[in-house]
């Protein structure tokens, strides 16, 4: 048998779900400190490729394993064609490739709530920081540079004749999209002043 953690940030502790798991005999446990948004996430990549027939892949709940329905049900899918079994602690639901057509329909529909719950906290969270802004609390997100260094990028971009803009962004310490931006915002302010 093995486990399945996550929580979405690193200064998350994972106790509550190591506690639920505790005592199931577990030979390994993969701890991923990261967003379920996507499966994208190192510690599960491990655990599907450590995983066996016959294996069981244990998991407090099914929105630590995704909190989108479409993947949450693919994993599910491709580890019971596999012969591994999926098992939820919280929901009390294990499935292993024979499931009943209730079964599957308690995935989709407990899916489809870890997937509603992820909207609404996203919808909270934007509300939240409209209603910040308009009491002068949220700034944002502080710049990466200074007035002097995006003018010393936008010069440095024009004697390189707007190449190796890759190599720029790197050396400025930069995203190369925070780049183009930087530089788009310039070229704009330069047309409005015009």
């Amino acid at each position: 048998m093995v486990g399945y953690v996550r929580v979405s940030t690193v200064e998350q502790n994972t106790a509550r779900q190591d506690e639920q798991l505790k005592g199931l005999n577990l030979d390994e446990v993969f701890t991923d400190h990261a967003s379920g948004k996507d499966v994208d996430r190192p510690q599960l990549q491990a655990a599907l490729k450590h995983l066996r027939k016959g294996d069981t892949l244990i998991i407090y709940s099914m929105d630590r394993l995704a909190r989108n329905l479409d993947d949450l049900r693919k994993i599910v899918k491709e580890l019971s064609e596999r012969g591994v079994a999926v098992q939820f602690v919280k929901e009390s639901l294990t499935f292993t490739g024979e499931d009943s057509p209730m079964s599957n329909l308690l995935l989709s529909v407990m899916g489809a709530f870890a997937e509603f719950e992820r909207s609404l906290i996203r919808e909270r969270i934007k509300e939240g920081i409209a209603i910040a802004k308009l009491k002068g609390k949220y700034k944002g997100r502080k710049p990466s540079l200074d007035a002097t260094r995006v003018a010393e990028l936008v010069e440095r971009d024009k004697a390189n004749n707007h190449k190796k803009r890759s190599g720029l962004a790197k050396e400025f310490g930069i995203s190369r999209e925070t780049l183009y931006q930087y530089l788009r915002l310039k070229s704009s302010s330069v047309a409005s002043s015009m």
